[in-house]
């Protein structure tokens, strides 16, 4: 076990997330040890409270807490992984070259690790060197339950370039989701403001984000306006819709909050939708029965940004995983049919 020891931040390592440069100083390092040191307030930067997300700058220094020694306990990323995991986190592959990759993410594996969380797409990403000597880096997530498109950098440049590209929105990401009911109007902006609720117990289980009226978010603490843009592809009657949304805004579970305010939550939200399958007034159940899946639909389709290196505009694609593209069978929707960017006027 180390003592507490204060770093500075290098000339050339600004401008990345606490987390990215701890693990380069100290990777026998997990990111749940990481995050629980942030939870507890040992790891600080110019003497604040921080998170893993919290960027360092050059010059900055940080405060580090007695680290249990390397080799003590194995963490995932230096556990072999095995056989068919490789496979499959290589199989998710959609675009690769030089500069960086891009997945189409399988529903129910986490992007990062935490206390209960040993196989993520950060680990897998071991597998994903090809022939490189550092595996590469995480610069945006999806939740643990959301497909699609995943992209990552396999260089510090990249990663830098496309770090950028997300925190100033030059990005334009899709996502395809199936709701329960049909939404009026077709085509249209939510603009509830979001507020986290606590959760319980001493990791704050059951944390999620409630609406706010855009008038009250100035005067809620901790709250955020949120934005998100929607068309209705298709209908299955008044059952169900299939939507295009796309979040103008970036908060935690975005679109799952705002799609259960306006009363048509994402088919398998049990979180925000509730598990219910009948309209009782007051919204719709997550749950249509059936046939249908009771996974989330929710997949982040299509992800149009420059490329960090090149300058040449990416698009990319990712196809439906295996439960939605049952339920688009299901309700006969072609996803050939679909405009490339049912919004694309809204630019």
């Amino acid at each position: 076990m180390s003592g507490v020891q204060t770093l500075n931040v290098a000339a050339g390592d600004g401008d990345q997330r606490l987390d990215r440069w701890l693990k380069r100083q100290f990777p026998h390092l997990t990111q749940g040890q990481i995050e629980k040191m942030c939870r507890k307030g040992d790891l600080r930067i110019e003497g604040g409270r921080v998170k893993s997300a919290t960027r360092v700058e050059a010059g900055q220094s940080v405060r580090v807490p007695p680290l249990p020694d390397a080799g003590t306990k194995p963490t995932p990323e230096a556990m072999r992984i095995s056989t068919a995991d490789a496979k499959m986190i290589q199989s998710c592959v959609i675009y690769r070259d030089d500069h960086i990759i891009a997945l189409n993410k399988p529903p129910g594996l986490p992007v990062q690790g935490g206390s209960k969380q040993a196989r993520h797409v950060d680990g897998l990403a071991e597998a994903l060197r090809f022939g490189f000597e550092d595996k590469p880096r995480l610069v945006h997530r999806l939740d643990k339950d959301t497909s699609g498109v995943l992209i990552l950098a396999r260089t510090r440049e990249a990663a830098k370039g496309l770090t950028a590209a997300f925190r100033h929105r030059n990005t334009r990401k899709i996502y395809w989701a199936a709701v329960a009911g049909s939404p009026h109007p077709r085509r249209g902006t939510i603009r509830y403001g979001l507020v986290k609720a606590p959760g319980h117990g001493d990791k704050g289980e059951g944390e999620k984000m409630l609406c706010l009226h855009p008038s009250e978010v100035a005067n809620t603490p901790s709250a955020k306006p949120a934005t998100t843009d929607y068309a209705m592809i298709e209908t299955a009657g008044a059952r169900a819709a299939w939507m295009a949304l796309i979040p103008v805004t970036g908060r935690t579970h975005q679109l799952r909050a705002h799609l259960a305010e306006i009363g048509h939550p994402i088919v398998g939200d049990g979180k925000y939708g509730g598990s219910g399958q009948e309209n009782l007034g007051d919204g719709w159940g997550a749950q249509l029965g059936g046939d249908v899946s009771r996974k989330l639909h929710l997949h982040a389709r299509t992800l149009k940004i420059e490329h960090p290196v090149t300058r040449a505009m990416l698009h990319l694609t990712a196809p439906l995983p295996a439960h939605m593209a049952e339920t688009w069978q299901l309700f006969q929707w072609q996803p050939s049919d679909a405009p490339e960017d049912p919004l694309e006027d809204l630019v």
